[in-house]
């Protein structure tokens, strides 16, 4: 450790850049939804990584008219207000050229002969358990970037930051290479449902309203205590890509983890929905433990009806579904979508014999899914275990 220095982040190799707030800040009416450039927002950063599926545009002309903001390839983007912590980093994998940030993140530019970028991408992921005690405000929790400064890391010698890297991207690696695998599966099924479904449809199949089928929920309205130690809360933005962020979510008390679960319980089989902000993100929980509760979280009972499990899961993402989010989604400045509408959709319900085909069909697909899945976890807690011991010391690698 002789050779490794503590610094404040404000003295060390890099760059704490924020963006461009000022007179030339795009009005609403010039965002697209496609375009030159991605103005990135906060929901676009996810706990891991980013996330592209609700975008934002500006023109080149629009861009260039913007002095601050703009990323270059190894940058980290770090968001510091609303949920302090998330962390992307803009490398070669990102397919996105040009990408700009909006308010509530900053960027983080390392000196490249003195900080490796990889391994500054894992200092701020070891970061994420520590930006709480920095943060101020409660109802919409800030880090300004002069506390950001003061926060103290270890900065080893080169040669020892690029082995602690290369450890850590390699488990990094194999979750990505699942991740992309899982990818793949839900396609398949995606496409297998809209041949079965879309495509053969049949016009005497019989309308069948979906709460005829299980029941339809939501999480609890009421807003629990923060605590320390307890079970994690998630809302709707913890629904991420095929994946639920528990470990961006609050804890609240056994007692008030209870009093949800009398009439919001998640069980296997059951499907999630984003109902506020971004709407539609859809999760099927496939684990038999489960243990977290829900708030303001659409709650698909498919347990209580098995035959329509992945009937209904494929219908959400589907096209059918979509329009049917599009068409119902309501507010203006935060959108969302109510339970009575959930409650309303209507399937055009196959025989129950096709159903079961399909079912015997599909269910090797979601079977290899919950594999990866599994083994995602597996590798998400060794890296995350090993995580704080290599960027401490506690654990050494060779260079």
């Amino acid at each position: 450790m002789s050779r490794w220095r503590v610094c404040k982040l404000g003295d060390a190799p890099l760059d704490i850049l924020d963006g461009d707030r000022g007179k030339n800040y795009p009005s609403q009416d010039e965002f697209q939804t496609s375009g030159y450039c991605l103005f990135l927002s906060t929901k676009n950063v996810r706990a891991d990584g980013f996330d592209f599926s609700d975008c934002q545009y500006i023109s080149k002309e629009r861009d260039e008219l913007l002095r601050k903001g703009r990323l270059k390839r190894n940058d980290i983007v770090l968001t510091t207000r609303g949920t302090v912590g998330n962390v992307g980093f803009f490398d070669d994998s990102v397919k996105v050229a040009n990408i700009r940030i909006n308010s509530g993140m900053v960027i983080i530019r390392p000196i490249e002969d003195e900080l490796l970028p990889s391994y500054n991408y894992y200092v701020f992921r070891k970061l994420q358990d520590d930006f709480h005690t920095f943060v101020s405000g409660s109802a919409q929790p800030q880090l300004p970037i002069r506390d950001l400064k003061e926060v103290e890391i270890l900065l080893p010698p080169i040669p020892e930051q690029k082995a602690i890297a290369a450890v850590l991207s390699s488990l990094d690696d194999k979750i990505d290479l699942l991740h992309r695998q899982n990818q793949t599966l839900e396609a398949m099924a995606e496409t297998l449902f809209r041949q079965w479904f879309v495509v053969e449809a049949q016009e005497d199949w019989e309308e069948v309203v979906i709460t005829s089928l299980f029941e339809v929920r939501d999480g609890t309205h009421d807003s629990p205590k923060q605590k320390a130690i307890g079970k994690p809360l998630l809302t709707s933005k913890h629904i991420s890509t095929n994946r639920l962020e528990i470990e961006n979510a609050y804890l609240i008390s056994e007692e008030d983890f209870e009093n949800i679960n009398k009439r919001s319980k998640v069980d296997q089989n059951d499907i999630l929905f984003s109902m506020i902000g971004t709407i539609g993100l859809i999760y099927l929980e496939q684990s038999r433990i489960i243990d977290y509760a829900i708030k303001n979280i659409g709650l698909f009972k498919t347990s209580q009806n098995l035959d329509w499990c992945y009937y209904t899961y494929l219908w959400l993402r589907s096209s059918l579904g979509q329009d049917f989010i599009h068409e119902h989604r309501s507010g203006s400045t935060q959108e969302y979508i109510s339970l009575g509408s959930l409650r309303s959709i209507v399937f055009y319900a196959p025989p129950l014999e096709k159903l079961n085909e399909f079912n015997a069909t599909i269910s090797p697909i979601f079977a290899k899914k919950k594999v990866n899945i599994n083994q995602i976890r597996t590798l998400e807690t060794l890296r995350d275990t090993l995580l704080p011991k290599l960027m401490s010391g506690e654990v050494r690698v060779s260079p």
